[in-house]
């Protein structure tokens, strides 16, 4: 899906209106939270949140961090 979308003036930022079916496609409305995050590929990715998944990930890092010689030996 292409679709162009125009950045406005909203106080001293910048913002950007979703059209609703894209508001629908990710299931959010206003109010709710959704994540910028860029892929591997450079391309900017728009996400809705998802608690359970962030205390997921924040726990993943957390044990990546802490038991990284442990994580180095199992891959080989």
């Amino acid at each position: 899906m292409n679709k162009p979308l125009k950045l406005i003036k909203i106080g001293n930022s910048t913002g950007v209106i979703l059209p609703k079916d894209v508001l629908a496609r990710m299931n959010v409305e206003q109010g709710d939270e959704i994540y910028l995050s860029e892929t591997s590929d450079g391309r900017i990715s728009l996400d809705r949140y998802d608690a359970d998944f962030a205390r997921k990930m924040e726990l993943a890092e957390q044990i990546m961090r802490e038991d990284r010689d442990i994580l180095r030996v199992l891959a080989k």
